[in-house]
């Protein structure tokens, strides 16, 4: 079954094109056909896409909106300029999963798209403004694109963490703004989270039920999840993508005081607030540099700025104190999984989150950690009784796959399933 996998933007629209089916996905035999991005959307659109041997290709069109981008984009794909024989016609495209960020206490698991499910998506707005709506758009451009009787399916970023108990995500607020508002702890990056901790489970050779792991998501955006019996029962994000870890440009947590306060303060109003919280804050926030950790490093190496180092140690503190929450929310765990940019890139934030946390067992092998550097391992030493793993995250394949699935009306997730990255390596 060929997949299309979309994640729509506001400016962009990020694709891949993965061939699997259930037998592919049993045996990790899942191809990437192709991956890239569609960018500057309702213009000169600029489209890169990265093919299967590596080669990268790169090329402009004129182009009036998300629906005419997609259409060329396909159109460029059935040519024989692709290369892609698998896809010799829209008709070759058999299902289009898409990313859809909020699925509020509607959606616990991906969703085969109807118009009921459209009009849930839609009913989500309010929770994720910036991005339901293009999610949508995504979906309505598809359907143009392919039809209506393609199968199309949505996977939502909350839907792993809807295990969530309600004392892990009620606030502390009077109840009827929750029953009114549906104000509580939603989570993110769940189809992340979710993908690495099953992941884990196939390099440890175990159940489910024996999944008891801590998956930090680092780049950018940044979460942690608690996992325990292969369920979610906390995270770090709230209600909106800004609570929790120290970010490229968000703040994470912080006295909710200080928000008048710097509304007051700034003469700034409170959409201006939270934009200021959203996006120049964070990494950005504290160096006064970058959002870019590797820029940072690069920097804080050749001049050992100390704006620099304290935004390095505030976003290595933050991750590692919720660690040592999260051991005690579980009662303990097995492991820690890096992943994201940073959480597979950079030994040295690895090695700074996990220096102190030796009293819960983990003792981080430098030679492992700096050897690690995109790629999957064990970075503890063999006698740690908490582990320190990197797993490359692999959102796409996971959307991909659980879009066969949904099509073909199994369970959003196999107990003896075991994924890996699509072709055993990422492109």
């Amino acid at each position: 079954m060929n997949v299309l996998v979309l994640n729509a933007g506001s400016s962009s629209l990020k694709f891949q094109l993965i061939a699997t089916d259930p037998a592919a996905i049993t045996a990790d035999k899942d191809v990437r056909l192709c991956r890239g991005q569609i960018n500057r959307l309702g213009g000169e659109v600029v489209i890169e896409v990265l093919m299967r041997d590596g080669l990268r290709k790169k090329f402009a069109a004129s182009t009036r909106d998300m629906q005419a981008s997609l259409e060329h984009l396909m159109q460029w794909i059935a040519s024989d300029a692709s290369g892609i024989g698998e896809i010799r016609a829209l008709s070759d495209v058999n299902a289009v999963g898409h990313r859809v960020v909020h699925g509020g206490e509607l959606f616990g698991e991906s969703k085969l798209i109807t118009d009921e499910v459209l009009k849930g998506i839609e009913d989500c707005i309010e929770l994720a403004p910036l991005h339901n709506p293009n999610n949508i758009k995504g979906i309505l451009a598809a359907r143009q694109v392919f039809g209506p009787k393609l199968p199309q399916v949505a996977v939502f970023d909350t839907s792993f963490h809807h295990s969530i108990p309600e004392h892990a995500y009620l606030y502390a607020i009077p109840y009827h703004l929750y029953r009114r508002h549906r104000i509580r702890r939603y989570g993110f990056h769940g189809t992340s989270h979710r993908y690495v901790s099953e992941r884990y489970r196939r390099l440890r050779g175990i159940s489910r039920e024996q999944t008891n792991v801590i998956t930090m998501h680092l780049g950018n955006g940044c979460s942690a999840a608690a996992i325990r019996g292969g369920e979610c029962i906390d995270t770090s994000m709230g209600m909106t993508p800004l609570e929790g870890l120290v970010m490229g440009t968000r703040s994470g947590d912080l006295d909710p005081a200080i928000v008048g306060l710097i509304a007051t303060k700034e003469s700034l109003s409170p959409s201006e607030t939270e934009a200021l919280l959203n996006t120049q804050s964070g990494l950005l926030g504290i160096s006064g540099l970058s959002n870019d950790m590797r820029v940072l490093q690069e920097e804080l190496e050749g001049h050992d700025d100390r704006r620099v180092r304290l935004a390095i140690e505030v976003f290595c503190y933050r991750a590692r104190k919720y660690v040592g929450a999260f051991l005690a929310a579980m009662g303990g765990s097995d492991a820690v999984v890096f992943t994201g940019g940073i959480g597979e890139n950079s030994a040295d934030v690895r090695a700074r989150i996990c220096t102190g946390l030796e009293w819960a067992g983990l003792k981080v092998d430098e030679k492992r950690n700096q050897q690690t550097v995109g790629s999957e391992g064990q970075i503890s030493t063999d006698d740690s009784s908490l582990h320190a793993f990197v797993i490359p995250t692999d959102e796409e394949l996971l959307i991909a796959r659980d879009t066969v699935r949904c099509v073909l009306g199994e369970p959003h997730f196999s107990r003896s399933e075991s994924p890996s990255t699509a072709d055993g390596k990422r492109l």
